[in-house]
């Protein structure tokens, strides 16, 4: 059965998004979490405390973008998704690393997760032009970044070593994935109902 350019342009439902956000991106946060979990000392003592979360940052963009850009139509589908992911996830990382290097603890885990959530949501929501919605996006993100981020941690801190690490990197992928899979989708649902004369569709 043929599919027509309007089908093909459909919107993913949330559900859909969710699904995709949340899975896909858990499997590419257990990856990059099985780097520092056998290979964290390595990393440190060749890459330096830059260079190792520099690498860890660029798996995430490189991992993820095919993941949640698969969740994109329009202007900003694959490959261009990467343009706006790799911003939206480097300044993420900035905004967090930075929080947490100066205020350390947990008082910089949670600041680095507010910095970073609002980052990433400013640039979701300039690249589809929503910039109205920017503190919604910011709040799914802050709520689904911290959820994944402290449940990880609570599960590295009870089980300990290399598994307690690979549990946090599916928690905190399976929760953010689904929060930037919620996110892409009311951005791009948004943009269409903006558009004069568009009707909003999703799949």
């Amino acid at each position: 059965m043929s599919i027509t350019k309007e089908q093909s342009n459909a919107v993913p439902s949330l559900a859909k998004s969710l699904a995709v956000g949340a899975l896909g991106f858990g499997v590419v946060s257990l990856c990059v979490f099985a780097t520092v979990a056998f290979a964290e000392r390595w990393m440190y003592r060749n890459l330096g405390l830059t260079g190792a979360y520099l690498a860890w940052t660029a798996l995430f963009i490189l991992l993820g973008g095919g993941v949640l850009g698969s969740l994109v139509v329009r202007r900003w589908r694959l490959p261009k998704f990467y343009l706006l992911y790799g911003l939206a996830f480097l300044l993420y990382a900035v905004g967090w690393v930075a929080a947490y290097f100066t205020l350390r603890g947990t008082a910089g885990e949670w600041v680095g997760s507010l910095a970073g959530s609002i980052l990433m949501a400013l640039v979701f929501a300039m690249g589809f032009g929503r910039l109205r919605s920017t503190l919604k996006f910011a709040a799914l993100l802050f709520i689904a970044n911290s959820i994944g981020y402290f449940l990880g941690s609570a599960l590295n801190d009870s089980i300990t070593g290399r598994a307690g690490m690979l549990l946090w990197g599916v928690a905190y992928g399976l929760f953010l994935g689904a929060g930037i899979g919620a996110v892409l989708h009311f951005a791009q649902v948004e943009e269409l109902a903006g558009r004069p004369g568009s009707v909003s569709r999703t799949r």
